[in-house]
């Protein structure tokens, strides 16, 4: 009988146990997915401020040249097609450029807060 209740309080420490670790992989889980969310996210704030700081400097640039040249449309004409080199150029080299900077910094998200909940 005594040898039963071991066992018996065995099992019921062994499925503690186990509760415990599905609690802490879910709670890793979650730090884990909102960092990398959160970096997901400021980096498409930044990039929105970027592309409209981009849109006033090509405006106030295209009125520049339109004034330096007397003529408004050869000026944005000019900008335009710099812009659409610059745009040609980044998509040719989007995969250096974009994919692989934003796949290590998920990456990096992902291996840091895995790391550092290991060292504690």
């Amino acid at each position: 009988m005594e040898d039963f209740k071991k066992v018996e309080d065995l099992v019921d420490h062994v499925r503690e146990y186990a509760h415990v670790r599905m609690d802490e992989a879910r709670l890793g889980l979650a730090e884990r997915s909102s960092g990398v969310i959160a970096t997901l996210i400021s980096g498409a704030a930044l990039a929105a401020m970027l592309a409209f700081s981009f849109l006033f400097i090509c405006v106030a640039a295209g009125l520049l040249l339109g004034r330096v040249l007397d003529d408004l449309v050869a000026g944005f004409l000019i900008v335009a097609t710099f812009d659409i080199l610059l745009g040609m150029i980044i998509w040719w080299s989007r995969k250096s450029l974009i994919r692989t900077p934003v796949m290590n910094a998920i990456l990096e998200e992902l291996f840091e807060k895995k790391e550092g909940h290991e060292k504690d």
